[in-house]
């Protein structure tokens, strides 16, 4: 997997979308706008993602309303959309549900031997301001259709009630009785659609819940503390280097730094981990945690999309927006399904009134068969699913990059781990000091020269056994990073080498040297050696130890991912004893000690030209071309800009096991897609002869397609209930906000 240089990207809100075929027509109209290179329409959400090297607003929109639709720039803050969406489609309902009863019921007492049918006329009455008040938003999207040469759902619908209400009609003017009258039919295909919608949309409502939970983090208001004095401001006119003033209760409106106070933060909602954090002073927090116990004050270093949250949150829309590639077989078949259906509507009219003598039959079926094949169900069936899963990761703290990223991650068999950071806590500290021949002080002392202003964690660690020492550092001149093995500078007049084994074998240390002092270093430890050059050549000075603790949820991540079947490898470039003493303590199925970050990138290559498909799990920084590489690259315990570019999953905590529940969710969703595609086309390819054979009456056939839009929805829902694998109980709290 290559990484990609971000295209831009402009989201639209659509409206007057339907079905299936409606979401082809608009993405075929914004691909024909110059500058267009991709466009992803989302029925569940009702808007278009568009993306390509010189977009310009106007001409987007001018497209999508040529196209019949209409479209706006995407708001933000709605998102995640509005409870008042569901109002309309919700009193469209029980006006035309009030309307109908008086026609349906009377043929239901009909069965049960109760002659209670209303007269002709009174039946027209009653079912006119169904058919045309209540109906009329399929006229108008039908009409809209028909100027584009194209067809939908809203097409089929007003088709097929049209019919009923036509033939009724004509038998009410020429003085039929009611027995022979169809008001009913359509009234009632009407009514359930519209009940469907409104189930539909309350069920996209409740989908959408954890992206809308992460929206309201925002506060509106901050105290900010000046030189007039403290005051209350927008928390859109913050800026960096404001001083936040966040007591007890608050939410904290953007990203900073604590100058002041101590206090436990919520921070639930953007990391998944249901623990409190105890903040102090220097420590970073987060915009949108809750300041649980005392005041606090912040000074602010991200607002506005800078924030972790803007960040989270794009990261979550984008993956909703996008398109899973499962998808594409739906759409390819809903392009073609609507003049399919007309055309079968025509050969069963056809069919029963020419071959049966049956027109009036013919009609009712034709009518069956354009209710129940509208391709709802299939529109929905994939940005459903793809809205809860997404949503629920990110409640957990695992962001989804987009909908290929959740697919791969279904499929993964191998899954590769870096050790420092990952598996262990990534906070190595200084266990022994040992010289070859000479003083163990003078080796930290240079070891801590050579180290100095490094950000590596041995570096941190040698800095502070130093700084216990409380040695005098001399300066270095020339200092040089050598990647994959250590450092190299000038100092009081010698070059000097610090860093692994094999750049004691570059720069050409004896190798009996580096064995007499291998022999005396303790196993299961991470070492770093230090040379310098002196006139009999270069010398072994000694070596410095360290030591690092392994993550509480390791030995549990690497069992969760054993029960989902997939095989689990650490690339380190530690030394072997070091890898293997890691492996056996948390049940790893494979170790490569000694590895440079370059080799780490050119293993998963080889693992996937077996056929593997591979995940790697880093910081998302030092690890990026591996993580790049794989097939999903996991960024764990990162968030920073590099790390949500390159990785296809971002874990929010420094957890290793959610690893396990970025995959499990990952497979859950896929299945609930699956599931729902299944049943949409299972509606369709059993419902479609049954209707055409006289089988299913348009009312029932009405209450079937209502019922499958709703289903695959519901289903969909069903995601809100997964939970993460359950941690150890002794397990503390990994890790930090992520920077």
């Amino acid at each position: 997997m290559t990484t990609a240089r971000k295209v831009p990207e402009l989201t639209l809100e659509v409206q007057g979308m339907s079905c299936a075929s409606c979401v082809a027509h608009v993405e075929k109209a914004l691909l024909a706008v110059p500058g267009v290179s991709d466009a992803s329409v989302n029925l569940a959400l009702q808007t278009a993602s568009v993306r390509g090297p010189a977009l310009q607003i106007r001409p987007l929109v001018d497209a999508v309303e040529a196209a019949g639709y209409h479209a706006s720039v995407r708001d933000p803050a709605t998102t995640a959309g509005h409870t008042a969406a569901t109002l309309p489609e919700r009193r469209a309902f029980w006006i035309a549900a009030l309307l109908s009863a008086p026609l349906l019921l009377p043929m239901l007492a009909q069965w049960l031997g109760w002659h209670l049918m209303l007269g002709g006329t009174l039946q027209w009455v009653l079912a006119t301001p169904v058919q045309f008040w209540a109906g009329w938003r399929f006229y108008r999207g039908a009409w809209a259709a028909l100027q584009h040469h194209t067809a939908t759902m809203d097409t089929l619908v007003t088709l097929g009630t049209s019919a009923a209400y036509g033939l009724s009609l004509v038998h009410v003017l020429r003085g039929g009785g009611p027995d022979v009258l169809y008001f009913e039919a359509g009234s009632t295909v009407i009514t359930l659609i519209l009940l469907g919608k409104w189930l539909e949309a309350r069920a996209r409502h409740q989908t959408m819940a954890a992206i809308r939970a992460l929206q309201n983090l925002r506060p509106a208001l901050a105290w900010v503390r000046g030189e007039a004095g403290e005051r209350e401001v927008p928390a859109a006119d913050l800026r960096v280097g404001d001083l936040l003033l966040v007591r007890p209760g608050e939410r904290v409106a953007a990203d900073g730094e604590i100058v002041s106070g101590s206090s436990h933060l919520d921070e639930a909602l953007l990391t998944g981990e249901s623990t409190p954090q105890l903040r102090e002073a220097g420590a970073r927090v987060l915009g949108g945690a809750i300041n649980l116990d005392g005041p606090l004050e912040v000074r602010v270093a991200a607002i506005g999309a800078e924030t972790l949250l803007a960040r989270i949150l794009r990261l979550v829309e984008q993956a909703q927006t996008r398109k899973a590639p499962v998808q594409q077989l739906a759409d390819r078949v809903s392009a073609l399904m609507v003049p399919a259906v007309l055309c079968v509507a025509g050969l069963t009219l056809l069919g029963w009134g020419w071959g049966a003598s049956h027109w009036e039959q013919g009609i009712l079926n034709a009518v069956s068969v354009l209710i129940i094949a509208c391709p709802c169900a299939l529109g929905l069936a994939t940005p459903t699913a793809l809205l809860a899963g997404t949503g629920i990761a990110a409640q957990h703290g695992i962001l989804i990059r987009d909908a290929a990223a959740l697919e791969r991650a279904r499929a993964l068999d191998v899954v590769a781990f870096d050790k420092t950071g990952t598996l262990t806590q990534g906070r190595p500290r200084v266990r022994y000091t040992l010289a070859a021949d000479g003083s163990e002080t003078e080796v930290l002392r240079i070891a801590a020269a050579l180290q100095r202003g490094s950000e590596h964690p041995l570096a941190g660690a040698v800095q502070q056994a130093a700084q216990r020492s409380r040695l005098v550092l001399p300066a270095v001149q020339g200092l040089q990073t050598l990647p994959g093995r250590g450092v190299t500078a000038e100092l009081e007049g010698r070059r000097c080498w610090f860093g692994n084994r094999r750049l004691l074998e570059d720069v050409g240390v004896p190798p009996a040297a580096i064995a007499a002092l291998g022999a005396r270093l303790p196993t299961g430890l991470t070492s770093s050696w230090l040379a310098r050059r002196e006139p009999q050549g270069v010398v072994l000075l000694g070596a410095v130890l360290f030591e690092d603790t392994l993550r509480e949820t390791a030995g549990a991540a690497v069992a969760a991912l054993r029960t989902l079947g997939i095989h689990t490898l650490m690339l380190s470039g530690d030394n072997q004893a070091v890898a293997d003493a890691i492996a056996v303590a948390v049940g790893l199925d494979e170790v490569r000690a000694n590895v440079l970050p370059e080799q780490k990138a050119e293993i998963l290559a080889e693992l996937q030209q077996q056929g593997r498909v591979v995940g790697m799990v880093g910081d998302g920084i030092n690890d990026a071309p591996a993580l790049a590489q794989a097939d999903v690259g996991i960024a764990m315990g990162a968030g920073t800009d590099v790390a949500m570019q390159t990785a296809g999953i971002t874990l929010m905590r420094s957890d290793p096991l959610c690893v396990a529940d970025a995959i499990a969710i990952s497979r859950q969703t896929c299945r609930k897609i699956r599931q729902n595609l299944f049943w949409a086309f299972v509606y369709n390819l059993l419902g479609i002869p049954l209707a055409a054979f006289g089988l299913l009456s348009p009312m029932l056939a009405g209450a079937l397609m209502a019922l499958s839009s709703v289903s695959v929805v519901s289903n969909a829902l069903l995601l809100r209930y997964w939970r993460p694998y359950r941690r150890p109980r002794s397990a503390p709290v990994t890790g930090s906000p992520a920077p």
